[in-house]
């Protein structure tokens, strides 16, 4: 889920009933290529000791270090033997209902365009590699899988539930910005982090956020920022624990108590949050002053 500023209505000409679109992979240009490339050998330099064994794991596995942006059937015929998933090309960020129908379903949606050469470090709607560099590699992981899959059903109660606001936080503060506790250390596991050059070294490395012991209804009354690092990151202690609890959680009643309670700032530290790193906020007080 994101930022629905740029969301059409109707599917664009060209696509499916399921807003679903031919990738066209071979109308990519040399230059396409090239930035794909490019972002690819500075991160995947930079992500291992920070990333997740999970994430390297499906990095390799699937073989995305192959020259260019990826082939999506090829990606998906990969995928689909290891943990039943594939990739679908859609024009850009698609609705509520369609994104939730597609991720139930064991589809993950992927915009088939990448960044200018100049825009390599920050983009506002995800690209092609922000979805598959930053998301796929996950889905090789037959835990968090699972979990996808399970959110996606979860999205399509929460429809009905009035309650998609509560839902987007956790997917953003777990699928786009997680980490994970591995051994004695802190790892990376976030779409939106491994798949951001300076964002993969802020979470892990700069004094400044918060790193908080995940707890799913602090998350879901956590508010976010889009446009900028994040400054609480939420740390699961396992891929089994994040799938175990959103399984057995009612959500129901769960979002009847969100409703009756205010929403957290994205800076706030809570009475009863398990404090991993408390942070100086010196980069949010910089960005404010500056």
């Amino acid at each position: 889920m994101a930022d629905d500023t740029h969301m059409l209505d109707s599917p664009p000409p060209g696509a499916a009933a399921d807003w679903t679109v031919p990738q066209d992979w071979q109308h990519y240009t040399a230059e396409e290529h090239a930035t794909w490339d490019t972002l690819f050998a500075r991160q995947s330099k930079l992500l291992p000791g920070r990333a997740s064994d999970a994430y390297l794991r499906g990095l390799d596995v699937l073989k995305l270090s192959k020259p260019g942006i990826p082939d999506f059937e090829e990606l998906s015929e990969r995928l689909m033997k290891l943990t039943g998933w594939q990739v679908v090309a859609v024009p850009g960020l698609v609705p509520d209902d369609v994104f939730f129908d597609h991720m139930a379903n064991r589809r993950f949606v992927a915009g088939n365009f990448i960044r200018r050469p100049d825009q390599l470090d920050y983009l506002q709607e995800p690209d092609v590699f922000h979805d598959v560099f930053g998301h796929v590699p996950m889905l090789a992981d037959p835990v968090f899988a699972d979990y996808l899959e399970a959110y996606g059903r979860g999205g399509q109660r929460a429809l009905g539930l009035d309650a998609l606001k509560y839902l987007g936080r956790l997917y953003w503060y777990t699928v786009e910005f997680g980490l994970i506790r591995e051994g004695d250390d802190l790892r990376i596991y976030g779409s939106g982090i491994v798949s951001s050059y300076a964002e993969s070294r802020f979470a892990l490395d700069d004094p400044s956020p918060n790193r908080i012991g995940f707890d799913i209804a602090r998350v879901m009354r956590t508010e976010y920022r889009i446009d900028d690092f994040q400054q609480n990151y939420f740390v699961i202690p396992s891929f089994d624990e994040l799938l175990r609890i959103t399984v057995e959680t009612d959500f129901a009643p769960l979002y009847a108590e969100l409703k009756a309670q205010h929403d957290i700032p994205v800076a706030a530290i809570e009475p009863g949050d398990t404090v991993i790193t408390r942070g100086t906020q010196a980069y949010a007080l910089a960005k404010a002053e500056g």
